[in-house]
């Protein structure tokens, strides 16, 4: 029987707030995001602090966004096939070790960038399962009715994490190197914790026959691919978020070279965090009164602008409250798009089909620190957010010219009570 409960009446179904399986799902999830995003920056920070070479710095931010590239469709595919509470057990049991080590060596007085990148890789592997089966167990612990809802307060409850992570993880490390990876492995205890005690299944009946790993890959990536919108806007919204990654760097660059403290660059990310709440918190409300099309060439457009702002400023607050509007942005192209591609994927695909949606949305990201790196060290910040704001412009035009955009769905149901 579907954990999706189609065959209740809306009206007859409690609300979100009194969903325990949801609430517990959705708060594990919240602490084990907040851990990750304390953790962040500290990658870089550790490093760049220590070496003083943002090529180094890109090291490590490449291992964190490599499995991206590598992992999505194998782990689609294998989340399709295993209990999806068994491996998201697993994924914090993983990461909690993971994290545990790094903390352990710096209160020992320890530093090995090759460790820091090893475990970097690792944590990265295991958020990427964790994440592609999250994704499928929330339509089975909610009413269908109450997906968008659902879906909106998880965007929102990732980018609260980063809200409150990211400058939180700068200013732990400015009390102690080794407190922001103890706080993340204690997030991903209490992660662990919270999947333990709930009760719904995860997932529909499986079927005992599976075919081979690479045929379950295929299958998932060609059923994506026939969704011709869904294959044009990810190709548009690659490049996007590959430019988008060199921009925390660039200002991690430009915080340092204006002699600012960290406690500041804790500022600046935390506004770019809370443009990321709000726009997870209105990411439904776009998705029922625009058109896909509209609200993508429009995020689009509007990258490229937030972008070239900032680099007519070096204040601290400017560049947070500009950073802010991109994270607003993102969030509402996640919600927006979750919302659409969990609705039209079967339950047993969710796996594949979100593991290569992440592929070609975001695979790509590792060249952003690749190519960011050598750029920011060559020319410096605002040369380097030039080049970005260029190239986004460049793409928000060639989106709004494409044929393949111009027929996209119409959004929205009526919402029953959530």
């Amino acid at each position: 029987m579907s954990g999706t409960g189609a065959a209740v009446r809306a009206e007859d179904v409690l609300p979100l707030r009194r969903n325990r399986d949801f609430l517990l799902l959705w708060s594990g999830a919240a602490v084990s995001f907040l851990g990750s995003r304390v953790n962040a920056l500290s990658y870089p920070l550790l490093v760049l602090w220590h070496t003083n070479s943002p090529v180094a710095m890109s090291a490590v931010s490449i291992a964190a966004l490599l499995p991206q590239l590598l992992v999505q469709l194998p782990a689609g595919a294998l989340v399709d096939r295993w209990d999806r509470r068994r491996v998201m057990v697993l994924c914090e049991a993983g990461r909690f070790l993971a994290l545990g080590s790094v903390a352990v060596v710096l209160v020992a007085g320890g530093f090995s960038l090759a460790h820091l990148v090893l475990v970097a890789f690792t944590e990265s592997v295991l958020a990427v399962f964790y994440r592609l089966a999250e994704r499928g167990a929330v339509r089975n612990v909610v009413h269908p009715a109450q997906l968008r809802t659902a879906l909106s307060r998880n965007e929102a409850r990732g980018r609260a994490a980063g809200l409150f992570g990211q400058p939180g993880g700068v200013l732990l490390q400015a009390l102690a190197r080794w407190a922001p990876f103890a706080c993340t492995a204690l997030g991903y205890l209490a992660s662990l914790i919270a999947l333990l005690l709930i009760r719904k299944d995860f997932q529909e009946r499986r079927t005992a026959a599976r075919p081979d790993l690479r045929r379950e890959v295929v299958h998932g990536l060609r059923w994506l691919l026939a969704q011709r919108y869904l294959r044009a806007a990810l190709g548009y919204l690659s490049v996007g978020n590959l430019l988008l990654q060199v921009v925390p760097l660039a200002l991690v660059v430009l915080i340092k070279d204006d002699g600012h403290d960290k406690a500041l660059l804790a500022v600046v990310v935390g506004l770019g965090g809370l443009g990321g709440v709000l726009g997870a918190l209105t990411g439904g409300w776009w998705e029922r009164r625009f058109r896909l099309r509209t609200v993508f060439v429009g995020g689009l457009t509007a990258w490229a602008v937030l972008v070239l702002a900032m680099t007519r400023t070096h204040a601290p607050v400017a560049l947070g409250a500009l950073f802010a509007g991109t994270g607003f942005v993102g969030s509402v192209f996640n919600v927006v798009g979750a919302v659409h591609q969990v609705r039209i994927t079967p339950d047993a695909l969710q796996g594949r089909v979100v593991g290569s949606v992440y592929l070609l949305g975001s695979g790509a990201n590792v060249l952003g620190p690749l190519l960011g790196g050598p750029a920011l060290q060559s020319w410096g910040g605002t040369p380097t957010l030039v080049v970005i704001g260029g190239l986004l412009a460049a793409l928000a035009v060639a989106a709004a010219l494409s044929r393949a955009l111009h027929d996209d769905p119409v959004p929205g149901t009526p919402r029953s009570r959530e």
